[in-house]
Formats: structure tokens, C-alpha cells, sequence
């Protein structure tokens, strides 16, 4: 399992605007091969700052079968022009120890 990191700075006074257009390109990513779940979370201190994490089977699933495909295209034309700076993209794997589920209800 990879866990697919991005901190994602949005255009301040966009949030909104920003929220409606990932609500459109979720299921672009939703629908891929490898694809198992993910979560947009948003800062309590940086309001313009939203963090994405994307269960994927594997980093290829990410690296080659989204970002290659065309759902891809169009979901950088609904939210690539929102960030600034245009955010680092990191993967992560289990590291061995886990306290429990990541993912709560």
C-alpha cells in the first residue's frame, strides 16, 4: 500500500471556489486502477492550506496509470491553477508500527 502526500497551498479567497472544483475532479481519481481511497483535510491554522492523501495498491498506480491517463488532464485543468506554490507530491509506505486505523469514521 502507498500513501500519496501533498500540501496544498490554494490561492487565498479561493477556498471555495477551490473546494466546488476538487468536488468535480474527485471522480476522475476515484475511478483509477489502484485507487483505494483518499482524504482532503483542511488546516485549522492556514485556512488557504488543504492536505491530500490518496490510498494507492501501488506507486505506479499513481505515478504511471493516473498521471498518465487522461482523467489526469483534466484533473490538472480543475485545480493545478488554485496553488501557489505548486505543491511538492511525496509517497509514503508502512513503516512497520501503526497505533491504529488512519482512517476514522
Amino acid at each position: 500500500m502507498i500513501l500519496e502526500h501533498a500540501l496544498l497551498d490554494v490561492l487565498p479567497g479561493r477556498e471555495d471556489e477551490y473546494l466546488a472544483a476538487f468536488a468535480e475532479a474527485r471522480p476522475l481519481i476515484e475511478g483509477r486502477e489502484g485507487f483505494v481511497d483518499l482524504r482532503l483535510e483542511r488546516c485549522v491554522e492556514h485556512p488557504s492550506r488543504f492536505l491530500l492523501l490518496v490510498r494507492w495498491e501501488r506507486l505506479e498506480d499513481h505515478t504511471e496509470g493516473f498521471r498518465g491517463s487522461a482523467e489526469y488532464g483534466r484533473w490538472r485543468e480543475l485545480l493545478h491553477h488554485f496553488y501557489d506554490p505548486f505543491p511538492e507530491v511525496t509517497h509514503f509506505t508502512a513503516a512497520g508500527w501503526a497505533p491504529g486505523p488512519i482512517w476514522g469514521a
